[in-house]
């Protein structure tokens, strides 16, 4: 663990932008840029388009890390370069940004009111690519629909053992069950989630430290004992589906939980427009997710 890396995690003002969508979510981050799907033919070409929205959000000149503290890369966008550095160096050394790494590999069938993560066999490996590419942290995510403390149970006890695993290599793990803001029992589901977590935390060697990644809660500061909590550097929210006014409302709400937003931070960009354009809309989204963050 780079420890200027966590200082700067765990003690700055900021949010951590989301800049992750795999294989699946990326035609549907490209057709929000305005990049339809009838402009690539294959997948090569698919994730170079990304890669240059990716790019184009990194280098903006808003994009700094007065304000927003650390990035999510994806596999790809983490074995590729920006101005001829790895996405991780660039982040870090350009823009003294923390870099990330989603690392699951989608989600499980749902079963029990939850999906799990797919198995993920090749973890090691890449844990040991992302050490040699200067990654700091990970990030994964499992899913949560329904108030069934069986599913939920399953769901935190894989989280972990899986953040034990990235602990042993190094790095720190974002451990991210989200609960689904769909949910008619998003409330309860929270609660059990929250001490289930809790207890999962306790169980930690001295040392051992994790963040959270949670849906922002629907009771505000239900998060206050796992934000507080020794084993804890940072809790970050998700948007989950929200608009970004509605989650920046949501989120300030709740203090010292901060924003790890993936579509509301790309929300209103678009790949026709001109520099200026987009980097005054890319300040004003991060100007109000950032104040939403430090509430």
């Amino acid at each position: 663990m780079n420890n200027e890396q966590k200082q700067f995690i765990q003690n700055n003002e900021g949010f951590i932008a989301a800049l992750d969508q795999s294989g699946g979510s990326t035609p549907k981050a490209l057709a929000l840029y305005g990049v339809k799907e009838d402009s690539y033919t294959t997948e090569e070409e698919m994730f170079d388009l990304v890669h240059e929205m990716r790019t184009r959000i990194i280098t903006s000149p808003s994009f700094t890390s007065d304000k927003i503290i650390g990035a999510i890369l994806f596999e790809q966008t983490m074995d590729r370069k920006v101005e001829g550095k790895y996405t991780g160096d660039y982040l870090w050394e350009e823009k003294k940004i923390v870099p990330f790494l989603k690392i699951d590999k989608g989600l499980a069938d749902e079963e029990n009111g939850v999906q799990l993560m797919k198995p993920n066999p090749g973890l090691d490996d890449l844990l040991a690519r992302a050490n040699e590419r200067n990654i700091f942290g990970t990030k994964m995510r499992s899913v949560i629909k329904a108030a069934n403390e069986e599913g939920i149970k399953a769901v935190v006890a894989q989280q972990f053992e899986v953040g034990k695993q990235i602990l042993a290599a190094g790095l720190v793990p974002i451990i991210e069950p989200e609960v689904d803001i769909t949910s008619a029992d998003k409330e309860k589901i929270e609660e059990l989630m929250k001490a289930d977590i809790l207890r999962h935390l306790d169980e930690l060697a001295e040392g051992q430290e994790v963040m959270l990644k949670l849906s922002i809660p629907t009771v505000d500061n239900l998060y206050k004992e796992l934000i507080d909590h020794p084993r804890v550097i940072r809790v970050v929210a998700l948007s989950g589906g929200y608009s970004r006014e509605e989650a920046n409302a949501k989120l300030a709400r709740n203090n010292g939980l901060i924003a790890s937003f993936s579509r509301a931070l790309s929300e209103g960009l678009s790949a026709d427009q001109t520099d200026d354009a987009f980097n005054s809309t890319m300040q004003e989204t991060i100007d109000g997710i950032f104040e939403a963050s430090r509430k």
